[in-house]
């Protein structure tokens, strides 16, 4: 049965306190030992009596016992946490908690520590050869901000949280390349790739946030680092675009000559400049158009005659 596995603070113990009474204890321990040698001694040296070094040896024994179990072992108990590290602690296969203050510490010297880095790192996603929503070949890649935020879920459930990390992260690239085309005609209809990034690094950073939550993982930025058509079909992209380029300028220009037009008509109109008729009108109209759309200077006639002849 998967066993589900919540971060809790560890057991730990000042590591210079601890440190102390360890001490403390090895120098007494010592003493303790030579004053029974020194014992022992004058006890061979005076008459051998067995209740005597039987009492002596003893203590020795206890003492040397309390020295070799206690204070020895002791030893690997101490740690040291760096800031933005995370040490996790297992004894017997059970995990006990997990140590996030800096400093130097103290704890169960029969524990497992794994250590577990909390620091901001950036993953960049190799360049993805992928199709896009409407079928084109693109090419895409993005750089993802993150950070362990629940140790003890990085190290127990998944194998390898930085892999981990990697694989989901170009499983939402192609998860997004795959939702959104590369260019769109109507981008107020059909958002696109290209057209909106903002857009696009929301839904990139919240699709990894859904994938590397069981990992203790939080995503803190995801944007797009590359984004291109496939070389295949870029020429013709490329055309296709100078072609869209084209038609919307022509368009705009076309729009802006119209109203230029229109407002010189009325200008004149209501100044009484002069009375057009609709054949005059029609060949000024013409006129300011060529004008205006031409992408050449014009040459203009001075006509001597009547407009009629």
């Amino acid at each position: 049965m998967k066993q589900q596995i919540g971060e809790f603070p560890a057991f730990k113990v000042n590591g210079f306190l601890a440190l102390s009474i360890i001490l403390a204890l090895a120098i007494f321990g010592s003493w303790q030992v030579w004053a029974t040698i020194q014992g022992l001694v004058e006890v061979l040296g005076r008459s051998l009596k067995v209740e005597d070094f039987a009492d002596l040896a003893e203590i020795g024994a206890w003492l040397g016992a309390t020295l070799l179990i206690v204070v020895i072992p002791s030893w690997s108990g101490f740690f040291t946490v760096e800031p933005n590290q995370a040490i996790v602690l297992v004894f017997l296969g059970r995990y006990v908690g997990t140590v996030q203050e800096a400093g130097f510490w103290w704890t169960n010297p029969f524990t497992n520590k794994r250590q577990v880095s909390l620091r901001v790192r950036n993953f960049n996603s190799k360049i993805l050869k992928v199709n896009d929503a409407q079928g084109s070949p693109i090419e895409i890649a993005a750089v993802v901000v993150w950070q362990v935020v629940e140790s003890a879920k990085s190290r127990f459930a998944v194998d390898d949280y930085e892999q981990f990390v990697g694989i989901q992260s170009e499983t939402a690239i192609r998860t997004l390349a795959i939702r959104y085309p590369y260019d769109a005609p109507d981008e107020q209809s059909l958002p696109s790739l290209r057209a909106v990034p903002d857009e696009i690094a929301l839904f990139l950073q919240k699709e990894l946030q859904a994938r590397l939550e069981v990992a203790g993982v939080e995503v803190l930025e995801a944007r797009l680092s590359h984004l291109a058509y496939a070389p295949e079909i870029a020429q013709m992209m490329l055309r296709r675009q100078q072609a869209k380029a084209m038609i919307d300028a022509r368009r705009q220009i076309v729009d802006s000559a119209v109203g230029m037009v229109d407002e010189a008509l009325k200008r004149i109109s209501e100044r009484q400049i002069i009375d057009l008729d609709d054949e005059r009108k029609a060949a000024m109209i013409n006129n300011l158009l060529v004008v205006l759309t031409s992408e050449q200077n014009i040459q203009p006639v001075v006509n001597t005659g009547s407009l009629y002849t």
